[in-house]
């Protein structure tokens, strides 16, 4: 039996948090959900976008399984997702790319995954505004590239290479500019690449590397960088398999772990029964996996896949004009994979 902490999340998030859980659970695997609130839905409990108890729960349980968020806007709210990270040391980001059969896009051969900084980088959160008689004149953002973040990510990058039987790790960095903090980053990395002889290495600069992904995506296998470049990077690579309906992501610590969609809450299409589970229930296997339960975490995978490839019960993201919504593609998942 494990226990996981369960963030139902805002907008889609409680409908799509809702058939995954179904999904996972169709498998056997035995799992209670210690259930936590985050975001808007907190603020209008208690007030507080990411309450005591939640930090608390995930603290306990070490695992959390979590619906996209909506920061408040205003002063004095960060970005949930980015105090999450920070609190619990979440260090690596890791999101696979890989072509679904029956999404409509422009290659069939995407297969890469971005394991991104996850602390650092410029989004530490230091800055500032520069005011003259209180008018901001100019803000001021500090980027922090340290040599123990860069070595434990890079030396997770090619630990996750090794182990997925992956060839090649491509570095991404702007040092060709920012000589101090992607200098650092690319010095450190070429240094590790050489206790990794197995593994192929290269290094790319972040907009040559850009072009080439949307020119040819088989050219990347295992990609690292920093936190920005990879925000950015792993959204075109989500980009390049259909979008992020079908990306799922999970944040990897030393004390703690936590698997969600990479998509947003999507207000607009709250309460309508009709948001993409996908990603979300990709996280939920990317979660079995990390459990241990490979066995359930393939048996989701394969149901999913062919539930899109067969093209029927598709939510209208994946097929124009669809009927179905996010129940049907989940009660379709559960089907096939007890079929």
């Amino acid at each position: 039996m494990y226990t996981i902490t369960l963030i139902p999340g805002d907008g889609i998030g409680p409908s799509i948090m809702e058939a995954a859980v179904q999904v996972i659970e169709a498998t056997g695997v035995r799992i209670e959900w210690d259930r936590q609130l985050a975001g808007m839905a907190a603020v209008d409990k208690c007030s507080n976008p990411l309450p005591d108890a939640t930090l608390e729960s995930i603290k306990r349980n070490r695992l959390c399984y979590k619906g996209p968020l909506t920061t408040p806007v205003g002063g004095g709210f960060r970005s949930i997702n980015v105090t999450l990270r920070q609190e619990f040391n979440l260090y690596a980001n890791v999101r696979p790319a890989l072509s679904f059969e029956g999404a409509e896009t422009a290659f069939k051969n995407v297969n890469m995954v971005t394991i991104r900084e996850n602390t650092e980088g410029l989004y530490a959160g230091i800055e500032h505004f520069i005011k003259v008689d209180e008018e901001k004149i100019a803000a001021e953002s500090v980027a922090i590239v340290t040599r123990k973040g860069s070595e434990r990510i890079i030396e997770y990058a090619f630990e996750y290479a090794r182990k997925a039987q992956r060839k090649k790790v491509t570095l991404v960095h702007k040092a060709n500019i920012l000589k101090c903090t992607s200098g650092l980053f690319l010095e450190i990395g070429r240094d590790i690449a050489k206790k990794y002889p197995d593994i192929e290495f290269d290094d790319r600069i972040v907009d040559a590397c850009a072009m080439r992904m949307v020119m040819d995506p088989s050219e990347f296998d295992v990609v690292v960088t920093t936190n920005l470049f990879g925000d950015i990077l792993s959204d075109l690579a989500a980009g390049l398999i259909g979008g992020l309906g079908l990306t799922a992501g999970a944040n990897i610590g030393t004390s703690a772990a936590l698997f969600e969609a990479v998509h947003g809450s999507a207000p607009d299409i709250a309460d309508k029964g009709i948001a993409n589970p996908t990603a979300t229930i990709m996280a939920g296997v990317m979660m079995l996996e990390h459990l241990g339960e490979p066995a359930a975490a393939r048996q989701i995978e394969r149901a999913v896949r062919a539930v899109i490839a067969r093209g029927e019960r598709l939510t209208p993201d994946l097929k124009k004009g669809s009927p179905y919504g996010t129940r049907d593609i989940a009660a379709a998942i559960i089907e096939q994979m007890g079929a």
